[in-house]
């Protein structure tokens, strides 16, 4: 039984902004709480890839806000100045048309970037990045960590949590027991992404675009978000089965059949200065209640986008849920 009044430790694996999140919640409760991160910065998915006089949001594109809950935390985040409204002009190419987007969704964005959040997140927590964590071990009541930098952690820890994609999560828990992989298995879907940066803003006569049937899924100029500066950069996102099928292809490649794509629908990158990143684990998700994990037999929990109907808002919600379940002790 952890106690936060004896000051439990509890190690959580991801500085995304379900870890980030579950880590707040935990550390508002009275746990010792610590965060490792394989990147060198947090917020995971909500990325901002920066180059000299542009940048590009090229993992979430924007986010939701529908539960209460996640309601609260995003006023909490509109108030910090950390994230904004975005009013983008929003059109859906499909069959070979193009049309309006019906979509009547308000939707928030981080700022001055999309890893904002998370950064207001981390300030508050004990996070150390760079950190590989491709080991562990449960022995005695304690879990033990060994990173690929700096091999087997001194620290040890009366509950573990892993927020990280589940490919990633099950690589880590078969370590200890190969049956969790087997009863939690989700499938995931790579993303390829293309960033488009142009010396002069282009005639496009939309902000962001939802693509159906290509090999791109979705467009969108960066400097129609709130807070951006710099020069005019669009983020391409392929659609998920495409890139998984193509997800070991060479990055010159991907990028030359994503941006053949976008010259189809008008986006034409001759000039453009050219990025592009592989998300491996992007989407793919369970909606199964009550989206998260904790077990009887150990002291480990899984949050994550991936057990809660995917988006940010489920990130946010599957770690919320799963703190309170840890700090109750309450059971699946």
């Amino acid at each position: 039984m952890l106690d936060h009044h004896t000051g439990s430790t509890i190690a959580i694996i991801g500085a995304g902004l379900a870890g980030l999140s579950c880590a707040t919640q935990l550390q508002a409760k009275g746990f010792k709480v610590q965060v490792f991160e394989k990147s060198r910065g947090p917020s995971g998915r909500m990325s901002t890839r920066n180059g000299e006089g542009w940048s590009a949001d090229h993992g979430a594109q924007y986010f939701t806000a529908r539960d209460p809950l996640f309601i609260d935390e995003l006023n909490t985040w509109l108030t910090a100045g950390v994230a904004a409204k975005w009013h983008p002009h929003l059109k859906v190419y499909e069959d070979g048309q193009w049309r309006e987007s019906a979509s009547t969704d308000q939707r928030y964005v981080g700022i001055p970037s999309m890893n904002s959040p998370g950064k207001y997140l981390a300030k508050s927590l004990d996070v150390i990045y760079s950190q590989t964590i491709h080991s562990i071990a449960y022995k005695n009541g304690k879990w033990t960590l060994s990173s690929l930098e700096n091999g087997k952690l001194e620290s040890q820890f009366d509950f573990l949590v892993l927020a990280i994609p589940s490919p990633q999560a099950f690589a880590l828990t078969n370590l200890v027991d190969p049956s969790i992989e087997a009863k939690n298995q989700v499938d995931m879907l790579g993303c390829w992404t293309v960033m488009a940066t142009f010396s002069k803003n282009q005639d496009i006569p939309f902000d962001a675009a939802f693509i159906n049937g290509e090999v791109i899924s979705w467009l969108s100029r960066n400097n129609s978000k709130p807070k951006r500066e710099g020069q005019e950069s669009w983020t391409i996102h392929a659609n998920p089965q495409w890139s998984q099928e193509w997800i070991e292809l060479d990055k010159d490649e991907a990028s030359k059949q994503v941006l053949e794509c976008a010259k189809r629908l008008g986006l034409d990158c001759q000039h453009a200065a050219i990025s592009i990143h592989r998300w491996r684990y992007a989407s793919g998700s369970t909606a199964a209640n009550p989206g998260f994990k904790v077990f009887e037999d150990i002291p480990l929990g899984l949050c994550g986008d991936w057990l809660h109907g995917g988006r940010v808002e489920g990130a946010w919600l599957s770690a919320y849920r799963l703190a309170n379940a840890i700090a109750t002790q309450t059971t699946l």
